[in-house]
Parts: structure tokens; C-alpha cells; sequence
């Protein structure tokens, strides 16, 4: 088994409503213009095929202009494959640019995408050893404590075949220091759940959590756990 990789994993402001993380289906708001987000992650999965993931993840985003946002994760992966030989080391590099194109006012709904590039950088066993894009759009709308986000795109597997990726997450604001919300999405073939918790302990520290596994597919077991600053 290889590291499926953070393809999709599209990465958030933590604004009030908390779309993105935890959650892999991703949201078209990008951070504020001059601010930054920095995350200290791990993403696992379980499967018949043994464990694999993320330990940890660096991620880094910046608000470069009005309305776009800068995106980089630097991994390190491991892979624990049932009956094999075990690999950990650096993972693949992926960037992006996410992009809003219409702010959310009344009934007309936030949209935007989100580009993602996987580039071939991890080591011997890890990561896909290709580059792979990633190219979505994404809708949001809200209403009182209520926020729903969701959308698709496809998979662009140079030297592989290509995939679609359908996703929706529903979450509710419970304090002001608790968001909770679930999620169900499709990547050909395997159909899957999250349910996730965001704490906000101040303004700028924030834990991120989900957990879930395939309800059609062979993922027995999936979970998120990050850290989150921002300023």
C-alpha cells in the first residue's frame, strides 16, 4: 500500500463558521488578505492493506492578495503495510492557490476553487511517484449557527487514470468555543463519513478533529487530529 497523499485535503481559514479542516471536502473562502494559518497535523487510514498517513504534516497559507490565498503542505509519511516491509520519510509536496469568485450576500451563495498540485518529492515507498492535480469548485452558504459547504472537481493522475471527487459537510456552531459538523464524500468508489469538533481556545489557538471510515470502500479507519494557529 502507498500514501494516498493530502491531494484533497484542502486546508481553511478558521473563521466562525470553520469550513475546510477537519473535514477532506473543502470550502471556497480563503484566508484574509496579510494573515496566515499554520497547522501541525497527522492524517492516518486504516485498511486491509495495513496503516498508513501522516506524522506529521506542516501546513502554511497566507492571504497574498484580496480573495486568494497561497497554500503549502511539506509531509512526513509513513506506511505500515500489512505483512511488509514499514517506510517513513519525507512525503509529497503540494501547493495551491485558492480563489474566491462570489461573496456569500443573501441567498446567493460563496464560490470559489481551489488548485492543488501534488508534486513527486517523498521517499522510497511513499507518496503516488507522479505529479497529480487537483481542480475543484466549491459553493458555502450560512444561516444562524448553520454552515453548509460542498462541492467537487476531478483528479488529473498524470500517467494514471483520472478520478472525481464529490463532497458535502453540515456543521453547527454549538458555543463559542465548539463547532461540530459531519461530512459524507465520494472519490470513485469509495464512499465515506467524517464527524468532526473544532475548540477555539482563543482567537489564534485552535484544535481540529474527525474521524470516520468507508461506507462503501475499504477504509476501516480515518482520522484528523491538527493543531492551528492563526495571526
Amino acid at each position: 500500500m502507498r500514501l494516498s497523499g493530502l491531494l484533497v485535503m484542502c486546508l481553511a481559514p478558521a473563521t466562525a463558521a470553520h469550513a475546510g479542516p477537519p473535514y477532506v471536502t473543502d470550502d471556497p473562502e480563503p484566508v484574509p488578505y496579510r494573515h496566515w494559518e499554520l497547522y501541525l497535523a497527522s492524517q492516518d487510514a486504516v485498511t486491509p492493506d495495513g496503516v498508513s498517513g501522516t506524522a506529521p504534516h506542516v501546513e502554511l497559507n497566507y492571504g497574498a492578495w484580496p480573495e486568494v490565498q497561497l497554500h503549502v503542505i511539506a509531509p512526513l509519511a509513513y506506511d505500515l503495510p500489512t505483512g511488509a516491509r514499514s517506510a517513513y520519510g519525507a512525503g509529497d509536496v503540494e501547493l495551491g492557490v485558492k480563489v474566491r469568485f462570489v461573496r456569500e450576500s443573501g441567498r446567493r451563495p460563496m464560490v470559489g476553487t481551489f488548485p492543488l498540485v501534488e508534486l513527486p518529492t517523498a521517499g522510497a515507498g511513499l507518496g503516488e511517484g507522479r505529479v497529480r492535480v487537483f481542480v475543484p469548485l466549491w459553493v458555502q452558504a450560512s444561516s444562524g449557527p448553520w454552515t453548509g459547504y460542498g462541492g467537487g472537481g476531478y483528479l488529473i493522475d498524470v500517467g494514471a487514470r483520472g478520478s472525481v471527487f464529490l463532497g458535502a459537510v453540515l456543521q453547527r456552531r454549538l458555543s463559542r468555543h465548539a463547532t461540530l459538523g459531519g461530512e459524507l464524500y465520494d472519490a470513485t468508489n469509495d464512499f465515506r463519513f467524517d464527524v468532526g469538533l473544532v475548540v477555539d481556545a482563543t482567537d489564534h489557538h485552535h484544535v481540529l478533529l474527525s474521524a470516520g471510515r468507508s461506507i462503501v470502500g475499504d477504509t476501516r479507519f480515518q482520522g484528523y487530529a491538527a493543531y492551528q494557529l492563526t495571526w
